[in-house]
This record gives C-alpha cells, structure tokens and sequence, in this order.
C-alpha cells in the first residue's frame, strides 16, 4: 500500500504545532507591556495565557526584591522605578541579537519605545544600570559603555556619590 503525503497539510500541522508553545509565538511590530519585576527584566503580551518575560540585554539593574539568595541591591528600587516610569501602561518593539534566550529561558532583547526611545540605553545613560555584555550578543556593547562612562563621570544614579 502506497501512502501518499500532502506536504501542505504536513506544513499546516507543523505551523500550527508551534505557534501553541508560547515561547515560539513570534513578536513583531509593538507589544504590551503587563508587568516590570525590576530594572532589566520585565513581561510583555505575546497573545499566550502567561505572556513573554523579556530581560534587557547588555545591561544590568541592581535587584529590586529580595528573592532566594539575592538581597535588595544599591539602587535597585530607584531603578525598577524608572524603568516603570519608561514602560508602564506602553507598548514596545523587540529586537533580538544572536542568542534570543538566557540561561533561566528569558528572552533577550533591546527594547525600544514608538517614540525610538532606546530603553536599554536610558537604563545605563541614567545610570539606573551597569553593562553587563555577554557574549555573542554585543551589538551595542560599545554604546553602553560610552553611556555608562558618562553617567559615571556626572554622578548619575548608581554613580552618585555620597549615597
């Protein structure tokens, strides 16, 4: 008995087999911001139940809650605050680099508002973030550590002195 294979709905099944995993919903254009945990990491709308937990690339924020083993850090409720001020209530577009997940399955992306406000980069310029490059995505390595300079060079944020 010869089985014949209709490629298209093989081709269907597998497009619709992917799009039911929330972590292979593709993003595009802007989406939802729900929820902001702390300075670099925050949750979008992807249209799943649970949504996508996106952490900024290239940058770190001190943490903002105690959780596990790690402590509230050094500024780290300043900058939840300002990323919320950044974030809150809006919409933004993801852009990816080499690698799109971390090691704790969080999607990495550099975040940008529809106004082209480079989130990532206010995050270090303001000094509410360090860099923190890891490897292979390091697109705009060189930029945050110019930023960073600056914000040290100003006292801004973590750079305060006197604090």
């Amino acid at each position: 008995m010869i089985f014949r294979l209709n490629y298209s709905i093989i081709l269907l099944l597998f497009i619709c087999i992917s799009c039911t995993s929330g972590e292979r919903i593709k993003i595009t254009g802007f989406v939802s911001v729900t929820k902001i945990v702390d300075g670099d990491t925050f949750w979008v709308d992807n249209g799943s139940n649970k949504g996508i937990k996106i952490r900024l690339i290239g940058v770190d924020a001190p943490e903002s809650r105690k959780t596990g083993k790690k402590e509230i850090g050094y500024f780290g409720k300043e900058s939840k605050e300002f990323l919320m001020g950044l974030l809150q209530d809006n919409k933004v577009r993801l852009e990816y680099d080499i690698s799109r997940k971390d090691r704790y399955g969080r999607t990495l992306a550099y975040v940008y508002l529809k106004d082209s406000t480079f989130i990532n980069a206010e995050m270090v310029k303001h000094g509410y973030a360090m860099v923190m490059t890891v490897p292979p995505n390091v697109k705009y390595a060189d930029l945050f550590l110019k930023l960073q300079k600056v914000a040290r060079e100003n006292n801004r944020g973590l750079w305060r002195k006197g604090q």
